[in-house]
């Protein structure tokens, strides 16, 4: 067989591997369970990764590099987390492992510019600094405790918020906070009842959970207008404190919340109009492509997800 690399995309539904040879030429993929160290078990973490790694190649040992791209990578500060993963590369009989973030596959599988912005906003929102392929820096990314600004949780909250204030007063309800109580599975007949309901049901919930009400601001009404107006600059206001004055590197877009038919996303991109945006088309590409580099070298041929 053909010189190849492995590309692996950890996340925390699934797990994704590719092997790609030195043309880019995918050989062979894999899928498993979801292999993210901060919400699996890490002996389930390691597993899966060998299940999706072997289902993609039954010679992984051969692989000349692997690069895999995780969240929670965090966690691999952890001893004990770090020897499990130490001893799962060594089953596969792969020497040659780099484990990056999600974001720097992210970035990777979009552009093959060494420097650049990743900006992420699914559930929750960061953005990092690329420069020669890695994460230097990094704005937002607190939790939703202390931040997620304009991320799925923020357009959730703040379309709940909307809608409390909403019942508060006389008037027709909107769009946005008619929605709002389907969503919940609330009438809004008794409408301080639907407000006493509202939050009860908001309440109960993880907070996390507010992210299910962010697909609601692409409603045609001037709250959920305003509501991704503020969010998108939110979003762009967190990208652009990673960037240097004059900066003009790519910036590459990735997440559910900043995808190219969400109204967010169509903001977000007319906020950054003279900058070079990118859309990250999936992470386990610029996995492969990262592992390519790091076998074959720069020369390597980039194949788009």
């Amino acid at each position: 067989m053909t010189a190849f690399v492995l590309g692996v995309d950890a996340g925390g539904t699934s797990t994704r591997a590719l092997a790609v040879g030195v043309d880019g030429a995918v050989l062979g993929t894999g899928r498993a369970g979801g292999a993210n160290p901060n919400s699996h078990p890490p002996e389930e973490a390691v597993a899966n990764l060998a299940a999706a790694i072997r289902a993609a190649v039954p010679f992984p040992e051969r692989a000349s590099a692997c690069v895999v791209g995780m969240a929670g990578t965090s966690k691999l500060t952890d001893p004990a987390f770090a020897a499990l993963f130490e001893r799962g590369w060594r089953d596969l009989g792969l020497d040659r492992v780099v484990i990056l973030t999600d974001a720097e596959v992210a970035f990777a599988s979009a552009t093959d510019a060494p420097d650049g912005t990743v900006l992420i906003a699914g559930t929750g929102s960061i953005a990092g600094r690329i420069r020669k392929r890695r994460m230097v820096a990094t704005q937002g990314g607190y939790g939703w405790l202390l931040g997620d600004e304009g991320s799925g949780f923020w357009l959730g909250r703040e379309a709940v918020r909307a809608t409390l204030a909403a019942l508060g007063h006389d008037g027709e309800l909107g769009p946005l906070a008619t929605a709002v109580l389907a969503e919940a599975g609330i009438d809004g007949t008794d409408r301080r009842y639907a407000w006493r309901r509202l939050i009860t049901v908001a309440n109960a919930e993880a907070p996390i959970r507010l992210a299910r009400f962010a697909p609601l601001v692409a409603v045609t009404d001037p709250v959920a207008t305003d509501i991704v107006e503020r969010g998108a600059d939110l979003l762009v206001r967190t990208a652009l404190a990673t960037r240097e004055p004059d900066e003009e590197t790519p910036v590459v877009l990735v997440g559910s919340v900043l995808g190219p038919d969400t109204r967010i996303g169509e903001r977000v991109r007319a906020k950054l109009t003279g900058l070079d945006v990118r859309t990250s088309s999936d992470g386990v590409y610029g996995a492969a492509w990262l592992a390519a580099v790091e076998a074959f070298g720069e020369a390597t041929a980039r194949r788009a997800g």
